[in-house]
């Protein structure tokens, strides 16, 4: 995988998981053309991660435990 980091505008829709605390020390998430941008609440001026979408539905599966 080729992962890179970018900026990414604040106009992309980013947002935080409902089981986040409201405590500011979340991740964010948001939609790209390319798949998902991933970026820390706590300091939003540092680059983001962007993941292709299969990589980041893989990150998720092993989460919560539906990895195959």
């Amino acid at each position: 995988m080729n992962h890179h980091r970018t900026t990414t505008g604040p106009d992309v829709g980013w947002r935080k998981s409902t089981y986040s605390n409201g405590g500011e020390a979340c991740v964010e998430v948001a939609d790209i053309p390319d798949g998902l941008a991933v970026r820390d609440s706590k300091d939003i001026t540092i680059p983001v991660l962007t993941l292709p979408a299969p990589a980041w539905n893989t990150f998720i599966a092993t989460l919560t435990g539906r990895a195959v």
